[in-house]
Formats: C-alpha cells, sequence, structure tokens
C-alpha cells in the first residue's frame, strides 16, 4: 500500500470510531433532530455522487458512481422515513368518537 492509501485508511478508520462513539451517547429525545440534520448532509452527498457519476470516464468510475448514486438515495429516502415515523410517535391521537345511546323515538340532530 502506499503511504497516501495507509493515510486514507487511517482517518477513514478513526472518523467511524468517532462517529459511533458520538452517536451511541445521544439521548433517544435528540434522535429526530439528529436524523433531520443528517438528512440534509446525505442530500449534499447524493449531489456529489451524481457529479462524480457524471465526470466519469472509464466504465470502472461509471460503476463507483452508480453505485455511490444508489447508496446515497438509499440513506437519503431511509433517512426521511426513519424521521416520518419518528414524528407520528409525537402526533397527538384523537380518541374514536363515542356512540351516543338514543332512546326509541328520538330524531338525531
Amino acid at each position: 500500500m502506499t503511504n497516501g492509501l495507509v493515510e486514507l485508511f487511517t482517518i477513514f478508520i478513526l472518523s467511524a470510531f468517532v462517529g459511533y462513539e458520538v452517536i451511541s451517547k445521544v439521548t433517544s429525545i435528540l434522535h429526530t433532530p439528529l436524523m433531520s440534520g443528517s438528512n440534509a448532509i446525505h442530500g449534499v452527498v447524493l449531489v456529489g455522487a451524481m457529479i462524480v457519476l457524471g465526470s466519469a470516464h472509464t466504465v470502472g468510475e461509471e460503476a463507483l458512481g452508480f453505485i455511490a448514486v444508489v447508496l446515497a438515495t438509499l440513506n437519503v429516502v431511509g433517512g426521511f422515513v426513519v424521521t416520518d415515523r419518528m414524528l407520528e410517535m409525537f402526533k397527538a391521537r384523537t380518541p374514536a368518537p363515542q356512540d351516543v345511546q338514543r332512546k326509541d323515538g328520538d330524531l338525531p340532530e
């Protein structure tokens, strides 16, 4: 491996470790705002992947760019689905209308 590749791999491993440590310490009440923020970041990643795919010249670059676009799209869509499900938990539930007991001969109002 070249020296530059070792440096990039080290940065990747360290960032994965730091990301895991930071996310695991977040309280559950802050997960919804965190997901909204990460969806914005994933949108930027998706745009970057499309730009890279547009400037690809070889078949390998096109394949990697296509995979990057697909994975970034799944990340954005999955983030919005999870955020929507989390927000559903906080919506007020409306009670079901109770049946009104009527006597025979009463007219509905």
